[in-house]
């Protein structure tokens, strides 16, 4: 017989779609923003948010029970150190990652089954098109999924320039499908010898200005990287660009970049890199959402980085962990 510990342990990872949903709708809600400023009763809150109060009420005290929110007193809620972390103004939210997987993606993840039979994407299965596509037709969402990775970016970002060693050979830095910035502003505020270039989509770089201290330092240009890359860089990064893709269109990535890169130039994979054994690893749970959400993305091991790397034409130099649950995957072109 097992434990009752080991029942209930059970338990609540299977129903953790519950909590997730619940942590959802108070993202969605924006409860944590209402209480940013102390305890408030539920009744404010309920008018604030256009809830029903005695349904909000059930929603809080099942928060409650999993440590995120606290009744600080009947009928009044406040932050709790999870909750913080849903305050849009938080350093570290996560509220749009939050409302961001309770959608598009809790719906994707009820056709896991088809997806682990056949391999193929979830995401088609439901809504007739790839996650991409489907964001270009739905900008609200597409903001949310914006501002989720934003969130995300900014820890991640902090963690690679803390572990990278090797920025003082850095001249010339193309951030490929580098989105609105962010890391390469956090780059070169960091090391003012370096300039930088963000290579995206032209929809993705509209209206976007590089800040003012980083002027005559950073370029926006507007391309797509199965087509090209800027080219006569020493250095090319790619975060979370690889994992969205199979093989063969990384590849087609990978060759533009062989073709497009100075003699002697690297290149930076920012990514998860899944380790041996049973360990738990964030990265492991991410690949599976890949499964789910993309056209054979995924996230590879140390290993499948070395042979993705041969078939485009380089050779893997070192793999720098961080203090995010991503490395550092350096390579250079072979030959």
């Amino acid at each position: 017989m097992s434990s009752p510990e080991t029942v209930n342990q059970l338990m609540a990872m299977a129903s953790g779609a519950w909590v997730s949903q619940m942590i959802h709708v108070a993202a969605e809600l924006g409860l944590a923003d209402a209480m940013a400023g102390g305890e408030q009763p539920l009744e404010l809150l309920a008018q604030g948010c256009g809830a029903d109060a005695p349904s909000l009420f059930r929603l809080l005290r099942g928060l409650a029970s999993v440590g995120v929110f606290s009744e600080t007193r009947p009928g009044h809620f406040g932050l709790t150190p999870l909750a913080e972390l849903l305050r849009s103004d938080h350093p570290q939210s996560l509220r749009q990652f939050a409302r961001l997987v309770g959608e598009e993606h809790l719906i994707s993840w009820a056709g896991l089954l088809d997806c682990v039979r056949t391999g193929e994407s979830g995401f088609r299965r439901r809504y007739g098109t790839d996650v991409f596509s489907w964001y270009e037709q739905h900008p609200q969402r597409a903001a949310v999924f914006n501002g989720a990775m934003g969130d995300l970016s900014r820890m991640e970002v902090l963690a690679f320039l803390d572990a990278y060693p090797g920025f003082s050979e850095i001249q010339h830095l193309v951030d490929v499908g580098g989105c609105r910035g962010q890391l390469l502003e956090a780059v070169l505020s960091a090391h003012p010898h370096i300039r930088g270039t963000v290579f995206d989509q032209a929809a993705v770089l509209e209206g976007l200005t590089p800040a003012p201290q980083l002027a005559g330092r950073l370029e926006l240009q507007a391309g797509d990287f199965f087509s090209g890359v800027p080219s006569g860089a020493d250095t090319y990064l790619m975060k979370h660009i690889v994992h969205d893709w199979h093989d063969q269109a990384c590849l087609t990535i990978l060759g533009h970049i062989r073709r497009a890169m100075a003699p002697q130039a690297r290149l930076l994979i920012l990514e998860p890199v899944i380790p041996p054994g049973n360990a738990p690893f964030p990265g492991k749970l991410l690949d599976l959402n890949m499964l789910v959400m993309t056209e054979g993305g995924r996230e590879r091991t140390a290993e499948q980085y070395e042979q993705l790397l041969a078939a485009g034409g380089f050779r893997l130099e070192r793999i720098v962990p961080t203090a995010a649950a991503i490395s550092v995957v350096e390579a250079r072109a072979a030959g």
